[in-house]
């Protein structure tokens, strides 16, 4: 029986290990080009009732006091935001590689957001390429590498009726490079991929208890969970993925959505369901992955063949031990 086992572990494990090793090629061949079509975690706001903003949650924290330095930034990283900042527009790191530089990682990849619009970063670079049709972003080539540049400039225009409304609505005195980068943390997916580094001042904003969320080892989304996925059921996906990579609970609201709303993901463009998978086998984080695939009941969707390999394995396991049960 222990023979038994061990087979099946390794059968389990080879076709694992040959889907992800796939995945990771699809993943490499295409992650560029097609990430700023398909795979954003950038949405608009969601237009509820407008009601005065609450700035409690505003925080500004040293980067010293939290372990970061500039030394972790990548260097064609470092390149492109002193170009921008020499010729005056406020440029941060933005999202998930702060969130991993928090948690003492290093970054796949460092995405930069500045004051300067799309037309206007494109010519600061010598190889640089505008992609992207809802939320378009700027490709900048660097020895070898591609930074991923974002301007705030794009979803203030995706959504100028609503950045009039909120406007009015902010306290008097607020200062106005706080409300460009808490307007643009809004439309993000995340808590936790909801904060800016500024590394010329080197401090870290945060608007939306991101801090907080990642210390806690939390994943929270930034609106409530139904409406979230809602909006853009990939990420229900994108949630599993960086759980899965940073060992991340998820909180209850987020949870609960997760399972109410999974179905939904049967209805999502096939392209995009590959790029999503790309991702979420790639890194080491295949097995964990697919534990939470099948936790919330995904895997029959995702990955039918490999759910329907699981599920015998699991009830050969179970007869087995129903003999051994009965032999006793």
């Amino acid at each position: 029986m222990a023979i038994f086992f061990m087979r099946t572990k390794n059968f389990l494990s080879s076709r694992l290990k040959s889907l992800t090793s796939f995945q990771r090629c699809n993943h490499t061949l295409g992650e560029r080009g097609l990430q700023a079509e398909f795979y954003s975690e950038m949405a608009p706001a969601p237009n509820h009732a407008l009601h005065p903003i609450d700035t409690s949650k505003w925080k500004k924290i040293q980067a010293s006091k939290v372990g970061i330095t500039n030394s972790m930034i990548s260097f064609p990283s470092w390149v492109v935001l002193n170009t921008l900042h020499k010729e005056g527009f406020e440029a941060y790191l933005v999202g998930g590689c702060v969130r991993d530089l928090l948690l003492k990682r290093i970054p796949k990849d460092f995405d930069v957001i500045t004051t300067a619009n799309l037309r206007q970063i494109k010519k600061k670079f010598h190889r640089a390429e505008i992609i992207g049709r809802r939320f378009p972003i700027c490709m900048v080539h660097i020895k070898g590498s591609v930074i991923e540049v974002s301007s705030f400039e794009t979803v203030a225009k995706h959504d100028e009726d609503k950045e009039r409304a909120l406007s009015s609505l902010f306290p008097k005195g607020c200062d106005e490079k706080d409300v460009i980068r808490w307007k643009n943390s809004r439309n993000r997916d995340f808590t936790i991929n909801s904060l800016f580094f500024d590394p010329f001042t080197r401090n870290i904003y945060d608007y939306n208890n991101g801090m907080l969320d990642l210390k806690s080892l939390k994943l929270r989304t930034l609106i409530p969970a139904h409406l979230s996925f809602q909006e853009d059921c990939a990420r229900i996906l994108r949630g599993l993925r960086i759980a899965a990579r940073l060992g991340l609970s998820f909180s209850k609201d987020t949870e609960s959505a997760m399972h109410d709303l999974s179905a939904s993901i049967e209805g999502l463009d096939k392209f995009r369901l590959m790029l999503e998978l790309n991702y979420m086998l790639s890194y080491g984080a295949a097995e964990s992955s697919i534990c939470l695939l099948q936790r919330f009941n995904l895997l029959d969707i995702v990955l039918p063949f490999q759910a329907a390999y699981i599920n015998q394995q699991r009830s050969a396991k179970n007869s087995m031990m129903l003999m051994v049960s009965l032999d006793s």
